[in-house]
């Protein structure tokens, strides 16, 4: 178990310099793809997603995926070193994406490796996918149509090894007030920017009436907003855009339908498929999960687990606070100790 603790940091290093920003991530896929061919693994692909098997595949067997996301977002500005290179300061190793998600990619790697020729009472597939960070079609969504029938997943998303067994979906709508245009020295026109601030100040403080248990309240946020060309022309467009992080008490069809009623502006949908998901307390994960001594919590950051069509948790290493943050990094301890608890979890599995 030691060794593969240091090969994981070994490869967390090697995937850092690799950038692999989402729908760029063939690089990385092509280093990952030799890397586990070299392990022994069948390998399978499809665009710059990857997955592989473990031996004796039973279909009479249920089947757990183990899932993450090998995309970064693009760094900022204000990182202070090489995004690029894996900066060691003390436990730490610093490098885009290190966090997000690599740590749990190298863990979930880790440990498949060393169960995947072992007997276990289930089909064991380690997946990993692309366009996560974008919710793009050629990721998860592409990569599921190819995967075996699966009965539950563990997708590594830093969560501090919580099992996140509930997560907010997301809608994302792009809106247009419409105004009339006029000279802005007289009194004409009518003003798209005073009209979008009305339904602007809607989004802001209207508060859905249903409030999951674990979720909590519907989260709607104004996050971009463009209007005007010239000083002196009233606008006759103000658009903006809203993210809404819906809590699994609303599908985002309802939620779009009840927005229509209050606003406006004329709005559109840029997907309803990124539902919010839970785990039933009635099932067995959830149980288990608890008899294992897991904090269990709710995330309000989305993942692949939005596009899964089956049940599962989101169980990560490292804190979801780092994630998308200047000089980003993991704690080597933190890996040490997630590959520990999955081996024990996946060892002692049950469905």
């Amino acid at each position: 178990m030691e060794t593969a603790k240091l090969q994981a940091i070994a490869l967390l290093k090697e995937l850092i310099a690799i950038p692999s920003f989402s729908r760029e991530e063939k690089a990385k896929v092509d280093f990952l793809e030799a890397y586990l061919t070299e392990q022994n693994c069948h390998v399978k692909r499809v665009e710059n997603n990857l997955w592989c098997i473990a031996e004796s595949f039973d279909t009479n067997r249920p089947t757990l995926l183990l899932n993450s996301h090998i995309d970064t977002v693009k760094p900022s500005e204000s990182w202070s070193v090489n995004p690029f290179l894996a900066h060691e300061k003390g436990d730490k190793i610093i490098g885009l994406g290190s966090n997000d998600a690599h740590a749990s990619v190298v863990s979930l790697i880790s440990v498949f490796l060393i169960l995947k020729n072992r007997p276990l009472p289930y089909n064991l597939v380690l997946a990993l996918s692309a366009e996560e960070e974008v919710s793009g079609k050629n990721g998860m969504e592409l990569l599921l149509q190819h995967l075996p029938k699966i009965d539950f997943a563990i997708v590594g998303e830093p969560t501090r090894m919580q099992a996140a067994i509930a997560e907010k979906g997301l809608m994302v709508l792009d809106c247009v007030a419409h105004g009339k245009s006029g000279h802005a020295a007289r009194n004409e026109g009518i003003n798209a920017i005073t009209l979008g601030m009305k339904d602007i100040e809607w989004f802001d403080t209207y508060r859905f009436e249903k409030r999951h248990p674990l979720l909590g309240d519907v989260k709607m946020s104004v996050t971009q907003i463009n209007a005007g060309k010239q000083h002196n022309v009233i606008p006759d467009q103000c658009r903006f855009v809203v993210d809404i992080r819906s809590n699994g008490c609303y599908s985002n069809k309802e939620l779009f339908s009840i927005i229509k009623q209050h606003v406006q502006a004329t709005i559109e949908a840029r997907s309803f498929r990124l539902n919010a998901s839970d785990l039933p307390t009635t099932h067995a994960a959830y149980r288990f999960l608890q008899q294992q001594g897991i904090e269990l919590i709710a995330s309000s950051t989305l993942s692949d687990l939005a596009l899964m069509p089956f049940p599962g948790i989101k169980l990560g290493v490292g804190d979801s606070a780092r994630s998308h943050t200047a000089d980003e990094y993991i704690e080597k301890n933190e890996i040490y100790d997630a590959i520990d608890l999955y081996y024990k979890l996946l060892c002692r599995w049950q469905f």
